[in-house]
C-alpha cells in the first residue's frame, strides 16, 4: 500500500502479522487424512490434523508447542511445552487447511473442529477462548458452536470456568482408566486432580450446561480392558449416564513409549 506514510508501513510490519504460520510439510494419506507441519513466526513446529469423516471436514487443531501434562501413552507428552499458541495462530491453522481445500477447487469447506492436538487447550484458556469465539462468530469462521469439541485432561478448575463461559461446544475429557491406580500410572495430571476432584468438576458442568459430556479412554492391552475395568468405567459414570458417552479409542502405538 504505497499511499500509506512510511513511518506507518514499518509500524504495521514490526506490530502486525497477516500470516503467523507457513506451511512446510503436508502429507495426505489413501483414506484422506491429511497432516500439515506448520512453522511459527519464531521457528517452532507444530502438527495439525485434517479428517475426513462421514459428517464432512473436521480440522485437529493444536494449542501448545510441546505438552506438560506427560500422559505415558502420547507422542505429544515426549516435548515439554515451549510456549503457548496466540488465538490468532489456532484461527491460522484452521484458514490454512481452508486454503490447501480451496486450491483444489472442489469446494469442500472445514465443518467441524476438534481441539485435541498438541498441548492442553484448558491449560491455554484465554487464547483458547478467543479461538473459539473467532471461529464461532458470523463475522468469523461461523462454524457451529455444536460442531466444535473441546479436549482435556481433566484440569477440574477449568472446568468449572469453562461450565460459566455460556458456549454451546462440545466438552470432551481424556479419562483412559476407570481408578486412580490405573490412570496416574498413565496420565500424570492424577497425581494432582484424582478422579473424584475431576467427576466433580464434571458433575458441575453437566448441572450449569446441561450438556453431555465425552470421555475418551484409549485402549491399552493388559492394562485398562479388562472385564473389571469396563465394571469400574460403568460404576464410574452411572450417576451421569443419561449426559454422558464413553469413545473407545484403539491405541496407535507410539515407538518412543515401547
Amino acid at each position: 500500500m504505497t499511499n500509506l506514510p512510511k513511518s506507518l508501513i514499518e509500524k504495521l510490519d514490526r506490530e502486525f502479522v497477516v500470516n503467523p504460520l507457513k506451511q512446510r510439510i503436508v502429507q495426505e494419506s489413501q483414506d484422506g487424512t491429511v497432516k500439515y507441519l506448520f512453522e511459527l513466526s519464531d521457528g517452532m513446529l507444530i502438527e495439525t490434523v485434517l479428517m475426513r469423516q462421514h459428517y464432512g471436514l473436521s480440522v485437529c487443531v493444536t494449542t501448545q508447542v510441546g505438552c506438560n501434562i506427560g500422559c505415558s501413552f502420547c507422542a505429544s507428552g515426549l516435548i515439554p511445552k515451549q510456549r503457548d499458541l496466540t488465538s490468532g495462530e489456532i484461527v491460522a491453522q484452521i484458514m490454512l487447511v481452508q486454503k490447501y481445500f480451496d486450491e483444489r477447487g472442489d469446494g469442500e469447506r472445514v465443518s467441524h473442529i476438534v481441539v485435541m492436538g498438541i498441548g492442553e487447550p484448558l491449560d491455554n484458556y484465554d487464547n483458547v477462548m478467543n479461538f473459539l469465539r473467532v471461529v464461532n462468530d458470523d463475522k468469523g469462521l461461523a462454524i457451529g458452536a455444536r460442531h466444535i469439541t473441546v479436549s482435556t485432561s481433566g484440569l477440574a478448575p477449568k472446568i468449572r470456568e469453562f461450565a460459566r463461559e455460556g458456549v454451546q461446544v462440545n466438552l470432551a475429557v481424556s479419562l483412559h482408566a476407570p481408578n486412580n491406580e490405573i490412570r496416574s500410572r498413565m496420565m500424570r495430571i492424577n497425581r494432582q486432580i484424582s478422579i473424584e476432584q475431576l467427576f466433580a468438576a464434571i458433575e458441575g458442568y453437566i448441572a450449569v450446561t446441561n450438556r453431555r459430556v465425552t470421555f475418551e479412554y484409549i485402549m491399552l492391552n493388559g492394562v485398562n480392558d479388562g472385564v473389571e475395568q469396563a465394571q469400574e468405567l460403568a460404576d464410574l459414570t452411572k450417576k451421569i449416564r443419561k449426559l454422558s458417552y464413553v469413545n473407545l479409542i484403539p491405541y496407535n502405538p507410539v515407538s518412543e513409549h515401547d
